[in-house]
């Protein structure tokens, strides 16, 4: 079986490839250039954008999520005009892009609701980084803020994921909001003890103490009549650093000022 390929059949299509050659070779080019030069554009773009917002003091999250978003969106834009530089219909592409982000975001409506969320957080920032907060049952401090989940740790060394859609949508308390946090202990005494004596001795341990807040003033009052017993109220107002050591150096304090005044705290 003679498998020859003519010369003139051969010659035709070496032609024809050349033709098709010289005149696309033009375009191929224009192309090319216009991406070196888009992608060399599209990152002095977003490092100029960086170094503004940091200079602008803007929220770290928000610099990643702003960057990544000029940086994705800049290359879409430098895809579609390569491509029509090459000769494609670029309004057919972005249509069938078009249907397939809107299959993409039937398919993931929670992913999208996270999305939303996070980006609800990073702009109104209703917590930010380094901040002790309660969410979803969980108090801890905010380790990392994604787009899609908010990482917080907590005092057992556990991290928690915790979706941005719920976060967003949920109740946030910010331990760290405010820089000074009040401190609510109770302590239980009998109908035998003295009040005012216990509460002279309270306030004296907790106005010893340094990282007690001179104002707002310590106060010590009964907040509570039981079967049991009488419940003493203890505020004081520290830094939200200081509140956990305080809570516990307080109770402490009393219990060996207590011992030292031979006041029994427990029914005759």
């Amino acid at each position: 079986m003679n498998l020859t390929i003519p010369s003139t059949l051969f010659q035709k299509y070496s032609e024809t490839f050349t033709a098709v050659l010289i005149d696309y070779f033009p375009k191929l080019i224009a192309a090319l250039l216009l991406l070196i030069i888009g992608i060399w554009v599209i990152r002095f773009i977003n490092a100029v954008a960086r170094k503004v917002m940091i200079k602008r003091e803007v929220e770290p999250t928000l610099i990643e999520f702003l960057s990544d978003i000029i940086f994705w969106g800049l290359r879409i834009v430098l895809f579609v005009a390569v491509i029509s530089k090459l000769g494609v219909e670029s309004s057919s592409f972005l249509a069938i892009l078009g249907a397939a982000g809107l299959a993409l975001g039937l398919s993931l409506q929670g992913s999208l609701a996270n999305f939303a969320g996070g980006i609800l957080i990073i702009l109104f920032k209703p917590f930010k980084l380094g901040d002790t907060i309660e969410a979803q049952g969980s108090v801890g401090k905010v380790i990392d803020i994604q787009i899609f989940v908010t990482q917080i740790l907590t005092e057992n060394n556990e991290v928690v994921f915790i979706p941005n859609g719920i976060l967003s949508n949920g109740k946030i308390v910010n331990y760290s909001n405010k820089p000074l946090q009040r401190t609510n202990l109770t302590i239980r005494i009998s109908y035998q003890t003295n009040i005012n004596e216990v509460k002279k001795i309270i306030l004296d341990v907790v106005n010893t103490m340094p990282q007690v807040q001179k104002n707002p003033k310590p106060e010590v009052f009964v907040r509570e009549l039981t079967d049991a017993g009488i419940h003493l109220a203890i505020q004081v107002w520290t830094k939200n650093e200081d509140n956990q050591d305080v809570c516990a150096m307080i109770l402490e304090n009393c219990k060996v000022a207590f011992d030292e005044k031979k006041i029994n705290l427990q029914h005759a």
